[in-house]
């Protein structure tokens, strides 16, 4: 692929950006709306009794990580940080005093509202570093069921998970002070098409937005502070023309009316200590609103699909 080869246009790369932002957003409502997810109810469904080990998970202390596989969450159970988990408790609180044993549960709004004044206070003093705004891990909370708020439990736990762009919670290995909080995919993952924008991982043999071709660190090439995302765009430029070829196998992104496009950080992302970006390749619409639905992997020795509709006009980096 030569220099010359299309990019994501500026102001798709801009929708890509805020698409995957109101993504972890959703995801963080979704997972205050379904108590499934983020309460536990003092009997499970059939009418058996919630495990020892699930009451033991919510109760947690801070720095215990969760995880789970159950879409109702019945198995939740503490886990090792080291080990993969969803969830891991950054502290404890008692909402007694906001809240008497008259009082009616919260509504959505109330919970959202809790959840900003209490869990997303600054994270300095947990993790021991800054929370990157733009990165991989997000807060959240664990509320008690109605059930348990009728009989009086008032007590939460804040915490951080990782909520793909659709919503969907993403594993995490390690203690969230030591996890490097860019927001990246490991090369080969492809992630859903929603709509115009992004969803979460799925097989890149079903139809998705982008596919991810490598992650690459701008802290190795720029040793002396935040680089602008101009002089970041035009290492980038270069860097993922190579990882491109690399990982096709030097096939032409263009006669597959695929482009090539990477991210860029931010300021408060780089103080926070995420230098890490992705090299991706998609198929924009010709409008450039959105992208379209590629079928199978770009790595080399695959065959994708070309997308449907016309090929994504030339446009470059600006």
């Amino acid at each position: 692929m030569s220099r010359g080869a299309e990019r994501f246009p500026a102001q798709m790369k801009t929708l890509t950006t805020r698409v995957v932002m109101a993504g972890v957003f959703l995801g963080a409502i979704i997972a205050l709306a379904l108590s499934v997810t983020f309460s536990w109810t003092d009997t499970l469904a059939g009418g058996s009794k919630l495990s020892e080990a699930a009451e033991q998970a919510f109760h947690s202390p801070p720095g215990s990580c969760l995880t789970w596989a159950a879409t109702d969450a019945s198995d939740a159970h503490q886990v090792a940080c080291e080990q993969p988990h969803l969830f891991e408790v950054t502290g404890s609180i008692d909402l007694g005093a906001q809240f008497n044993e008259e009082a009616p549960f919260p509504s959505l709004d109330q919970w959202q509202q809790i959840a900003e004044q209490k869990c997303n206070s600054d994270m300095q003093p947990y993790l021991g570093h800054r929370l990157d705004p733009y990165g991989k891990l997000t807060t959240n909370l664990l509320r008690p069921a109605p059930a348990q708020w009728s009989n009086g439990d008032r007590q939460l736990r804040c915490g951080l998970q990782w909520s793909g762009p659709g919503g969907k919670l993403q594993p995490t290995t390690g203690p969230a002070k030591s996890q490097d909080q860019s927001l990246v995919w490991e090369p080969g993952t492809c992630l859903a098409l929603a709509g115009k924008g992004v969803g979460d991982p799925v097989d890149c043999a079903r139809p998705h937005s982008y596919e991810i071709i490598a992650t690459l660190d701008l802290g190795q090439n720029f040793k002396n502070g935040y680089p602008n995302q101009k002089d970041q765009k035009a290492w980038l430029d270069t860097e993922c023309t190579k990882a491109a070829k690399d990982y096709t196998g030097g096939a032409d992104l263009g006669e597959k009316k695929l482009i090539l496009g990477w991210d860029v950080r931010e300021q408060e992302s780089w103080d926070a200590g995420s230098t890490k970006v992705n090299c991706k390749v998609a198929a924009t619409l010709a409008d450039g609103s959105g992208f379209q639905a590629v079928t199978g992997s770009v790595k080399a020795q695959s065959a994708p699909d070309s997308p449907e509709g016309s090929p994504p006009s030339s446009t470059g980096n600006r």
